[in-house]
């Protein structure tokens, strides 16, 4: 993923925007392979509370760098029902950017009520609530060295 996103932004003046916090890991991994110059900011936003069904958007923490006539990538967790990268890319439109492309390291397609291209997917996964490396069940697991599910009775 990381030579695809070097080759598409290639003498380009890139921001990569990461969503807190669940990107964490995947984001600290994927910019370490990027070999361009780039700035990173970042954006909180919270969509589930303490359980595994979405609920309110909540931004929790604004970007500092001035995203104007800039190209971003928006790099993100996972996307099931595609609500937090819509309200997020309309924010980010706001301010103007030269150029918005969007990156997720797991794709749930089948939760997917938002139709949202995503220019970059690490991995397809099932129905299945997925924990670990970042992502969270109620701020637990994403200490997690790799992403599993987690069994519904524990929820």
């Amino acid at each position: 993923m990381a030579s695809q996103v070097e080759s598409d932004f290639a003498g380009r003046d890139l921001v990569v925007v990461g969503l807190l916090t669940g990107t964490l890991m995947f984001l600290a991994d994927l910019v370490r392979e990027i070999d361009l110059p780039l700035r990173l900011d970042f954006i909180g936003v919270s969509s589930y509370g303490d359980g595994t069904e979405s609920c309110k958007l909540m931004f929790t923490k604004e970007l500092k760098l001035d995203e104007s006539n800039r190209d971003e990538l928006l790099v993100d967790d996972i996307i099931d029902t595609g609500k937090t990268l819509c309200n997020v890319i309309s924010k980010l439109k706001a301010m103007k950017p030269r150029h918005i492309s969007s990156c997720v390291l797991l794709s749930k397609r089948a939760r997917r009520e938002y139709e949202i291209q995503v220019d970059y997917v690490g991995f397809e996964i099932p129905n299945e609530f997925a924990v670990g490396y970042g992502l969270d069940f109620g701020e637990k697991y994403r200490n997690l060295p790799s992403i599993g599910v987690l069994r519904p009775e524990l929820y």
